[in-house]
């Protein structure tokens, strides 16, 4: 489990500014991201901006499917353990690029 889930109950403000700014951080990062860690991304962001509401588009191209895949993975995961998944694994990455 992650090193937010340890401390004292965090806000849900806290955790969703906190979660913004591992996002803006992945998101601006000009290196590349092995792609099994981007699809952890992926799945982390939709588990914790949309739950088990998993939508696919007919005719999935390859890409589409291992992504939709790797979020159905997910499946029962709260939106606030995900958002807290997703910052350790951004925190990770991030030290790993310094």
């Amino acid at each position: 489990m992650c090193k937010l889930s340890q401390k004292n109950k965090i806000t849900q403000e806290a955790l969703d500014i906190e979660f913004q700014k591992a996002f803006n951080k992945i998101s601006e990062l000009r290196e590349a991201i092995a792609p099994d860690i981007m699809l952890k991304f992926y799945a982390y962001y939709k588990q914790a901006s949309f739950g088990n509401k998993f939508t696919h588009k007919s005719g999935l191209d390859i890409k589409s499917a291992f992504k939709l895949n790797a979020w159905m993975q997910l499946n029962g995961m709260s939106s606030s353990d995900a958002k807290k998944e997703y910052i350790h694994l951004a925190n990770l990455i991030l030290k790993k690029k310094k």
